[in-house]
């Protein structure tokens, strides 16, 4: 059996990395739309209720609009906006999340792919979370380093085109300063913690990849736990997953750092903990192209119509 895609916002940097990967796929039919008619609310409608599978790579207001065209109960729909993240008749998804979620998946109609940062923290802090090894009040800070393609097709224009811009931002920049960044929501309400956390992102002057990281005070936790209790539990959290992997407590890197490209063109998503007995370091590494947002989308995709949750990403 073909099932039948579309991909509505394909011109866009996630939605063209979703045709790239399902390039070339036997079990798939790509449906498209004419350049002259992207914006044709009649032709988008028609698309969208023709395919079995929707992917709406859409600001978030055209992703409700989007939502809001289909009539047909047999199409599914995978939005990759921050528009559905938090609705709760919405599956999130991250299949590794917790036992039963690719199962949820599976079986939903409409996924939210998560954000790039929310996939790094969420799948390291749900499980501490929910577990009781971090309270759930816990003043939790966040840091992470970005490529520039994680801001979408107009802000790699930017930098590729405008050599002003690229050399005004030509040293690693924070932004979202006024700490409400759009990934906070999915951040919090996933988790379970009781308040969003400190999320500081900077955006580096390069293309892809991303580290995420959670400092954690083990004084302040009910249990102290050094890097070697944090270790087990997760690596035991995760075992046997394909793309969510923590990596070997011993591990060596190059002069004791952790670049952000290291799994770029990937949808591996690998977690590292470092420290010692008074301070943990929880860090995350994906590219944010990858597991971030269309390997995310492909891999929902594959258990949505029962394929190998691994076509087209390995």
């Amino acid at each position: 059996m073909k099932y039948t895609i579309y991909v509505d916002g394909q011109e866009g940097t996630t939605g063209l990395k979703i045709h790239e990967r399902l390039a070339g796929r036997e079990d798939l039919e790509m449906l498209s739309i004419a350049p002259g008619k992207r914006k044709d609310p009649d032709e988008r409608r028609k698309l969208l209720n023709q395919a079995d599978i929707a992917f709406l790579c859409l600001p978030d207001d055209a992703a409700r609009e989007a939502v809001a065209m289909i009539d047909n109960p047999c199409t599914r729909v995978i939005d990759a906006s921050t528009a559905h993240r938090t609705a709760p008749d919405w599956a999130y998804g991250i299949p590794e999340l917790r036992p039963g979620q690719a199962d949820l998946i599976r079986a939903s109609k409409r996924v939210a792919v998560p954000g790039c940062y929310a996939s790094a923290f969420n799948l390291m802090m749900t499980p501490l979370v929910e577990a009781e090894i971090v309270p759930r009040d816990y003043p939790v800070t966040c840091h992470a380093v970005s490529g520039y393609s994680g801001g979408g097709r107009r802000l790699i224009e930017q930098y590729e085109r405008d050599r002003d811009f690229a050399e005004k931002f030509r040293s690693p920049s924070f932004y979202a300063t006024a700490l409400g960044h759009k990934h906070l929501p999915e951040m919090q309400a996933v988790s379970g913690l009781r308040y969003p956390p400190v999320f500081t992102p900077i955006l580096g002057n390069y293309y892809q990849g991303m580290t995420v990281a959670v400092p954690l005070l083990p004084r302040l936790l009910q249990k102290p736990m050094g890097p070697a209790e944090f270790h087990g539990f997760l690596a035991e959290y995760y075992n046997g997953y394909t793309f969510v992997k923590v990596m070997p407590l011993d591990v060596v890197l190059e002069e004791g750092k952790l670049d952000a490209e290291g799994c770029n063109g990937t949808n591996r998503l690998e977690i590292y903990v470092f420290g010692h007995k008074d301070q943990i370091l929880l860090t995350a590494r994906l590219d944010n192209l990858g597991k971030g947002a269309s390997g995310a989308a492909v891999q929902n995709m594959n258990l949505m119509i029962g394929a190998d949750e691994t076509s087209g990403l390995m």
